[in-house]
């Protein structure tokens, strides 16, 4: 990534960290100069804990060997948990779960896949944990896979990849059918869509 040209009246530590916070998603450099700024203008202990408390998630966060979501356990609590249903969500990222889970009307088990198919950014089935999602259903043989990928074109040929891989091994393979918004990502519907999303999914 290019460095946003900074003014030589910036002062070095000031133009490193407006770089450096232009990196993140969504953050532009006109952002990052405000978010900067207003860094600078904090106190002093507000900054250090910010820092440290993304030093402790870069230490302490991993990934679960199960599901491959966010965890500091391995395994996560919700691979832990007995009392979930033997069903699969698959979703893209770690967000999707928290934002599926919330809802509360899914009691099943997940499978994150950290992407999705998209050849023209390079991202093949490889890139993604799917050997693992196979393994895992012939293994555990859950009573559905729900495949709860994005509704945009990489979340469809995913999902239709999916369907074609999980299908002969006998499982039902399921996707939401209504509610959601094609061309959507999941982490930004409300909990009552996701809901019924979940309660109006079809068989793949």
């Amino acid at each position: 990534m290019v460095a946003f040209r900074q003014s030589t009246a910036t002062a070095q530590p000031v133009a490193r960290l407006i770089d450096e916070l232009a990196k993140l998603p969504g953050v532009g450099p006109k952002t990052a100069s405000r978010l900067a700024y207003h860094l600078l203008r904090a106190n002093r202990d507000d900054v250090v804990g910010l820092a440290e408390a993304i030093l402790e998630v870069k230490e302490k966060i991993r990934l679960c060997s199960i599901c491959f979501n966010t965890t500091e356990t391995d395994p996560c609590a919700i691979c832990a948990d007995e009392r979930r249903e033997n069903r699969i969500c698959v979703v893209e990222q770690p967000l999707d779960v928290l934002a599926i889970d919330r809802t509360g009307d899914y009691r099943g088990r997940y499978h994150v896949l950290h992407g999705s198919i998209s050849p023209v950014e390079g991202v093949g089935p490889d890139k993604l944990k799917i050997k693992e999602l196979v393994d895992r259903v012939q293994a555990q043989q859950p009573e559905e896979v729900i495949v709860f990928t994005n509704l945009d074109l990489p979340g469809e040929a995913t999902a239709t990849y999916l369907h074609r891989l999980l299908t002969p091994l006998g499982v039902a393979v399921t996707r939401p059918a209504s509610g959601l918004p094609v061309g959507s990502d999941l982490e930004y519907a409300d909990d009552m869509t996701l809901g019924r999303a979940l309660a109006g999914r079809r068989r793949l």
